[in-house]
């Protein structure tokens, strides 16, 4: 998999050694660049909590993680830090349209907006536009 779309990457199951922890609820996005800071994840006592995206190996079936201490109980640091993925989600981009979804590479840089306008979709690079200037 060379690039993931963010509302893929979302109905994944986060584990380790074929253990679920649980389940990516939202991905955190840099305020002022496009790229991803991890995920908020819904763990299996209720709990929310962030795992780095750097702590993460993206695959077809599985967000693993090498240890459930991956999964750090300070989720709203991050969050302070970030914009939310759900939040952007509808969000004007300039005249082409909505947001619609997020590709994105490997090493969490965000690479395509995925755009609706009127029904038709189509990609555009973030290219002078950061998450922060998106209403959300």
């Amino acid at each position: 998999m060379g690039s993931f779309a963010a509302s893929s990457v979302l109905a994944l199951r986060v584990g380790v050694r074929n253990i679920e922890l649980g389940r990516p609820v939202d991905l955190l996005v840099a305020r002022l660049e496009w790229r991803v800071l991890g995920f908020d994840v819904l763990c299996g006592d209720g709990a929310h909590r962030f795992l780095a995206w750097a702590a993460a190996a993206v695959g077809e079936d599985e967000i693993a993680v090498d240890s459930a201490l991956a999964l750090m109980d300070d989720l709203d640091h991050y969050r302070g830090r970030a914009r939310s993925f759900r939040a952007l989600l509808g969000a004007p981009v300039g005249v082409e349209g909505r947001l619609r979804d997020l590709l994105i590479a490997r090493d969490g840089l965000v690479t395509d907006l995925v755009v609706d306008h009127d029904g038709r979709e189509s990609r555009r690079p973030p290219d002078g536009l950061a998450p922060a200037a998106l209403p959300g």
